[in-house]
């Protein structure tokens, strides 16, 4: 062997005797550095490392410390139960936590002690006592010597009122836990915290059940059905209930239940009458306290039909109605007390199908994907397809009873509302929401979704028609209209507002623009936003004022009143197909909030929410409405999905009331089936209301303590500046003064 390789192979064995070594690695210090301006840490070797030999974090320590006083309050709310109530419902409920919650609490507790960490968290990262114990959904002391205090039904709504939201805490605890790295890795925690998450998620079912049970409201536990479903109504009059026309539903499933699938055992034979088409049934849902049931779950399909006949907007002009429809669109004449008489339907799909009527032009948004160009029934197939159309079409509705598309204006993000900015004898001005995806540059160009500013996000677009000649209109601008300090992402990023907030959707496109053009301005409901943009200049709207609400989801649509001087904004949290209207769901969330408005800009003044419990199969949260002309009053009609039709005062800003209401139970008995109300407005003396599944009703207001004879009769005389109602172009309407005298005389009894 020579020098030379006899001293690499010495190398080498003191590079592999210094790897085995341990010893010798410690010799270079180990540092864990301190914060900014504090000193260094060494650690030793098994202190490095500490974190890798263990099988919990500290996050699942701080579950544990939270979950024990969390379950601890469950179980001593449950132990009022038996000396303050009769109701077997709440006494089961009581039952089950004093069973179950105990020993969880020692198991949490034994968890602990065996990993040398203590019982009681010691800290609560800047948050008050107060603050901890409600963002985990907790009662405070104060609703605890409440609840102490009441007996019987008193004693049932408020143990329900403050158990659902305890629950739904423990459900978020396990959430935000199992959202953090490196959380629940022992099998026996991350079982534990799953079976929480899922028994709380099925008392808390049970108890919007027991709570619906428990309302006094007639709305509430109403019987399902398509056709023959019950009814509730308050001063109002169903005038007439139209089922929706001829080639706009599935004859064979008109309301669009979903599929039942056959389990293997229920295939078919070769027998002729077992390969017909299986029937469309109702979906079944056991209780899930009933664990001896054997009785198998059906299933059926989750994915939607090819076609959708979805009920949407309306618009009005004169005697002329139109409805929208995801399938194309319905025109009727308004007859004797406002009974719609059909006069044309146009099948042309797309999805959306909010209208706008302009003179003899129809405006129609589309933002599906399978939406064509020649309105036909195929769809369009692959990712790129000059067949596909997504954005604003345009209709000649000269013969209402033969319409004609004469343009289209193809958009980005396709069209889900327009609103009429102006209009002359020259040049439509219209306001483009697309809330849908970026399409591809490859089929319309300039369409991105990446950052940067040539983004499709962030914008509204401004679409100019010329009348004479409807196939040239364009979009002449994309104002930033969320733009600060040279940002175009200047509004809401998205995300909750801190502990127990609602999560909201970023601000990168408006759903509605309502704009009044008699005052020059527009309210937008903005996704995680609701502003304020001057439209003097129509084609170069600005922002003047724009707020956030730590309780909405999502910034839907906006009212201004008849003066202009409060705006009444809705959140649609879940997103229209949710049943968000349970007994135990946030009264502050998919609610509506009122806003005062004094030199444009916004002031807060309160909250609204459809009174009457819902259940689990009807969708509902806040929707569409409009205001009632009666003077010196705000009054809104609203449609509340499956929530029925409901009538507010909200004349007194921070008190706004319930004046009457309609409401038919879901669809379904165990299916939750998207239908209800997507529109409700008032038109010359009447209500209109789109049902998304069943059709179009028709209602009249009554005389009663809300409102008199003569009020009710200034709102049929209102006059609307060319006799036009379009959903988001809102028009200041007058009265004649003897309507007015009549009115104040009558507020005077006279």
């Amino acid at each position: 062997m020579t020098i030379r390789t006899f001293a690499a192979a010495a190398s080498l064995l003191t590079l592999a005797s210094t790897l085995a070594s341990p010893l010798a690695a410690q010799d270079a210090p180990i540092i864990q550095p301190g914060a900014p301006g504090k000193e260094n840490r060494t650690l030793k070797a098994e202190d490095a490392t500490k974190l890798a030999a263990t099988t919990f974090t500290p996050a699942d320590a701080r579950f544990m410390q939270m979950m024990i006083p969390h379950h601890a309050q469950a179980t001593e709310m449950a132990e009022l139960v038996e000396d303050r109530t009769s109701n077997e419902d709440i006494i089961a409920i009581a039952g089950r936590i004093n069973a179950g919650q105990a020993d969880e609490i020692a198991f949490m507790r034994d968890w602990l002690s065996a990993r040398g960490q203590p019982a009681k968290m010691m800290h609560m990262g800047g948050m008050s006592h107060e603050e901890h114990m409600a963002a985990m959904g907790m009662a405070s002391p104060e609703q605890m010597a409440r609840l102490a205090s009441l007996k019987g039904t008193e004693f049932d709504a408020l143990f329900l009122q403050l158990m659902i939201p305890h629950h739904r805490g423990a459900i978020d605890m396990v959430d935000d836990l199992l959202n953090q790295p490196g959380t629940a890795y022992d099998p026996v925690m991350f079982e534990f915290v799953n079976d929480i998450r899922v028994e709380q998620q099925g008392e808390i079912e049970r108890m919007n059940a027991i709570a619906a049970g428990l309302s006094t409201d007639p709305r509430a536990n109403l019987a399902p059905g398509f056709r023959d479903a019950g009814e509730a109504i308050s001063n109002l009059r169903l005038v007439t209930a139209m089922p929706k026309p001829t080639g706009f539903f599935d004859p064979a499933n008109p309301a669009q239940l979903q599929p039942r699938i056959e389990d293997e055992e229920d295939e078919p034979s070769d027998d002729v009458d077992a390969q017909e088409e299986p029937e469309l049934v109702a979906a079944t849902t056991p209780d899930p306290r009933d664990a001896d049931d054997e009785e198998s779950e059906d299933r059926f399909g989750q994915r939607g039909s090819l076609l959708s006949f979805a009920n949407t907007d309306m618009a009005f002009s004169g005697d002329l109605l139109v409805t929208g429809n995801y399938h194309g669109w319905n025109a009727y004449r308004l007859g004797e007390d406002g009974v719609p008489q059909l006069v044309s339907s146009v099948v042309c799909p797309g999805g959306q199908g909010d209208v706008s009527i302009v003179g003899d032009l129809l405006l129609m948004s589309v933002q599906d994907s399978r939406a064509r160009v020649d309105c036909g029934l195929g769809g369009v197939q692959g990712r790129v397809s000059e067949d596909r159309f997504r954005g604003l079409r345009i209709f000649d509705i000269s013969d209402i009873t033969n319409p004609r598309q004469v343009g289209l204006v193809q958009t980005c993000r396709g069209s889900h509302t327009h609103s009429v900015v102006s209009a002359d004898a020259d040049r439509i001005v219209v306001y483009n929401s697309g809330t849908s995806y970026v399409r591809d540059d490859a089929e319309l160009a300039g369409c991105f979704d990446t950052a940067g500013d040539d983004t499709a996000l962030f914008s509204i677009d401004v679409i100019e028609i010329p009348v004479a000649d409807p196939a040239a209109s364009r979009i002449v601008d994309s104002p930033r209209v969320f733009a600060e300090n040279d940002q175009i992402a200047g509004l809401w990023r998205g995300g909750d507002h801190g502990e127990g907030t609602q999560n909201t959707n970023s601000t990168n496109h408006c759903h509605d623009i309502t704009v009044f053009p008699a005052l020059d301005i527009a309210a937008g409901a903005c996704s995680g936003n609701g502003i304020i943009l001057d439209i003097s200049s129509p084609l170069k709207p600005q922002r003047i004022d724009d707020v956030t609400d730590k309780g909405f989801a999502y910034w839907h649509s906006a009212t201004f009143n008849n003066d202009g001087t409060k705006i009444l904004f809705t959140d649609e949290w879940g997103g229209g197909g949710r049943p968000r209207c349970q007994s135990g769901d946030p009264r502050e969330w998919g609610a509506n909030a009122i806003y005062s408005l004094e030199d444009r800009q916004l002031s807060f003044e309160s909250l609204y929410k459809l009174p009457a419990p819902q259940s689990d199969k009807e969708n509902c949260v806040a929707h569409n409405g409009s205001i009632i002309p009666v003077p010196g009053r705000d009054i809104f009609v609203q449609a509340w999905y499956q929530g029925g039709i409901s009538v507010i005062d909200f004349t007194d800003a921070k008190n706004p009331i319930e004046i009457a209401y309609f409401d038919r139970g879901p669809v379904d008995k165990q299916q939750l089936i998207t239908g209800g109300y997507w529109s409700a407005y008032w038109y010359d003396g009447r209500i209109y209301g789109t049902e998304i599944a069943r059709g179009l009703d028709v209602f009249a207001l009554e005389p009663s303590e809300f409102l008199t004879a003569e009020e009710i009769a200034a709102a049929e005389a209102a006059r609307y500046e060319g006799g036009v109602f379009n959903p988001q172009t809102q028009t200041q309407v007058t009265w004649p003064e003897d309507v007015i005298a009549a009115v104040e005389a009558s507020r005077k009894g006279g």
